[in-house]
């Protein structure tokens, strides 16, 4: 990755936090820069009909390997955006071609109790395994943004349509590294505190547990639990919990410390390796 490129798309979005709307602003000769090296792009329009056409497509090209592969070689790299392709890869397998089915997702009302606003999304892709979000047509949607979140933690928007087709699109002409000898030991370590989980741990203490064994910032480790969720290596025994606190946890809500992590999940996708180690 182009380390100039990524500057100018992080500096686009970032400084010390967000950077607001209204402050936002990349120079011409910066933002062709950033394009020609595949991290900025012009706004996009696409219909969820289209979206889906190309993850199944995609899903076909992208051999189910590579994104193990890429999930493991950026334990030692913090390649946050090869992780990410491994969540969207398992959502997009949920996904079968179906054109866009209306359903409504929201609506909000003025003090009388009258309707004031309503949103919609795709009711089939509403239904699947992961809830994904799906609008019937994206109009000239920023990627720029979506590749900021997905470099910077890993994605923040698994199980939204357009984020899938993204994320999969730019990891479809990705050139992952092998993992190495420290990936290995990273992820086994990452095993090992998950199996040292008291059983009535939340995911936020599995989140500080995990700080001593990879390199990381918190956001980082809360987007590796939702990942390591979404493909059910952290699975819960039961959806029949409480919350506790406010929390921003999609796939990883309901994983407590007695649920440890699925050795099935583990054999299947990355037997290979550890065994090899």
């Amino acid at each position: 990755m182009d380390k100039k490129a990524k500057n100018i798309l992080f500096k686009h979005f970032w400084k010390n936090g967000w950077i607001s709307d209204d402050e936002r602003s990349t120079s011409s000769e910066d933002f062709q820069y950033a394009q020609a090296h595949g991290l900025m792009f012009e706004p996009v329009s696409i219909s969820h009909d289209e979206c889906i056409q190309s993850i199944l497509k995609l899903t076909q090209e992208i051999p189910y390997e590579q994104v193990i592969k890429a999930f493991l070689s950026s334990l030692s790299r913090r390649r946050l955006d090869w992780r990410s392709g491994l969540a969207s890869y398992f959502i997009a397998k949920q996904l079968y071609q179906h054109h866009y089915s209306v359903a409504l997702s929201g609506q909000s009302y003025d003090q009388n109790g009258n309707v004031m606003h309503q949103s919609f999304t795709c009711g089939i892709c509403r239904d699947l395994k992961y809830g994904m979000i799906g609008h019937e047509k994206y109009q000239d949607a920023d990627l720029n943004v979506l590749n900021f979140e997905r470099i910077k933690w890993g994605g923040v928007r698994h199980g939204e349509l357009l984020y899938t087709w993204f994320d999969l699109k730019q990891f479809s002409s990705e050139d992952i590294a092998e993992p190495n000898a420290e990936d290995i030991l990273i992820f086994k370590n990452i095993l090992n505190v998950i199996a040292q989980s008291k059983p009535d741990d939340y995911p936020s203490t599995l989140e500080k547990n995990l700080n001593d064994v990879i390199k990381s910032s918190k956001d980082e480790r809360q987007i590796l639990l939702e990942i390591m969720a979404c493909i059910d290596l952290l699975k819960p025994q039961s959806y029949d919990r409480p919350s506790r606190g406010k929390n921003d946890w999609v796939f990883v809500e309901y994983w407590r410390g007695e649920d440890k992590y699925n050795q099935q999940v583990v054999d299947q996708l990355f037997g290979k390796y550890l065994n090899g180690h």
